[in-house]
């Protein structure tokens, strides 16, 4: 199917998954439409048909486009005419369900916006990386952290060699909200986030520690070489890992390193990481992201603020803001920013342009793969007592 969407109107939305009770859905929902360029028009919210359709009032769906499931969607809505259907869908289930759906999805001809993790396992990944290669869909993977102003800043000025040669990374993703067994108490979001079956062979790594690791790599470009991992499961009785920690070497003979905790207390979203140059180091947290400090040694640390309108401002972070400084921008925006650049590929696509697949602003189907890449290889060395395993996948970065 070529969707072949004029350039001059708000993109298409289908949402699968987003139903009572879901957070991220509503969170992809927002974001896609927060700049007015897409709206959402259909969705299969929910596995069970019934609450499928009664979720739909509350995104506005019309009944006549709230499906009883994906496959039913994307029948129903390959069969209107190219001025109606859907442009793209946001894939926003629990992990195990991401490929099944994100596949037929490419195969129908629609675009793609994919929660993180990408799929279940690295098998799934590398299946639907060939899939999206044979065709012209655009795809994006919402590791939605790299939306924020001052990491496309920070890239830039990384990749311009602002901070010299990188030979550091230090990455964490701290939260507590899984110190008790939540999962015991029928909790949503932890019975499926702390089951094999539902999130995949990796706990907190697979959830967080992937943001922590993809940021790394958005902001450097350094390629991984290998990758030595502990994690563990510190609640009794929990089956996948609630803390880990991987060392990672990179090509260039830098180091890197990544924690990942759900079980500390009061934490929340602490997402930090500091890239060490031999020119300056450079200091972020997403939790005050309207703030990054650069430091040299015998001068005075450097606050760079968000700031779309100050000299210090690279032109791909005042483009990834929407308001005048002082009036602090986070976790929505960032996720537009995603959905914004991923908007523009789409666009080119609608309008007959052949698209970018490696080198975007958005995290893509490669990116994707790498995730889970990294997922595989961290259990596994997990698993050998932390024995040193490759990290750079043989396809995803040739």
């Amino acid at each position: 199917m070529s969707i072949n969407a004029p350039l001059n109107r708000k993109l298409r939305m289908g949402l699968v998954g987003g139903g009572q009770g879901s957070f991220i859905g509503r969170v992809h929902s927002i974001a896609a439409c927060l700049d007015n360029r897409a709206t959402l028009v259909a969705g299969a919210l929910s596995s069970n048909a019934e609450r499928s359709k009664a979720s739909a009032p509350s995104y506005d769906i019309d009944p006549s486009r709230a499906y009883g499931s994906y496959e039913s969607m994307f029948d129903a809505e390959s069969k209107l005419p190219t001025g109606e259907r859907i442009d793209f869908i946001s894939v926003t289930t629990p992990n195990h369900t991401h490929y099944e759906i994100a596949k037929a999805a490419v195969e129908a001809g629609f675009n793609v916006i994919c929660d993180k993790p990408m799929t279940f396992d690295l098998a799934q990944a590398e299946d639907l990386m060939k899939s999206v290669e044979e065709s012209d869909v655009v795809f994006a993977v919402s590791h939605n952290y790299t939306g924020y102003p001052l990491i496309r800043m920070a890239r830039e000025m990384i990749l311009a060699g602002e901070l010299g040669e990188i030979q550091a990374i230090r990455t964490q993703y701290i939260q507590g909200w899984l110190r008790s067994k939540l999962e015991s108490e029928d909790q949503k979001q932890a019975a499926w986030r702390t089951d094999p079956s539902k999130s995949g062979a990796a706990g907190a790594f697979g959830d967080i520690a992937t943001h922590a690791y993809n940021l790394g790599r958005y902001m450097t470009g350094l390629k991984p070489d290998s990758v030595s991992c502990h994690l563990k499961s510190f609640v009794e009785g929990r089956q996948l890992d609630d803390y880990g920690t991987a060392v990672i070497r990179y090509e260039n003979g830098g180091l890197g390193s990544v924690t990942a905790s759900q079980i500390s207390h009061g934490r929340e979203n602490d997402l930090t990481i500091e890239i060490d140059g031999t020119k300056a180091s450079l200091l972020w947290r997403q939790e005050n992201p309207n703030e990054m400090i650069i430091r040299q040694n015998g001068k005075p640390h450097q606050i760079y603020t968000r700031d779309p309108n100050a000299p210090h401002m690279t032109a791909s972070g005042a483009a990834a803001a929407r308001l005048p400084s002082g009036h602090p921008e986070g976790f929505f925006e960032a996720f537009a920013n995603v959905y914004n650049a991923a908007f523009d590929d789409i666009a080119r696509r609608g309008g007959g342009e052949s698209v970018e697949r490696k080198d975007t602003v958005y995290p893509n189907i490669y990116d994707g793969v790498e995730g889970m890449y990294f997922i595989q290889q961290c259990v596994a060395s997990s698993r050998d007592n932390a024995a040193w395993l490759p990290l750079l996948h043989p396809v995803a970065r040739r």
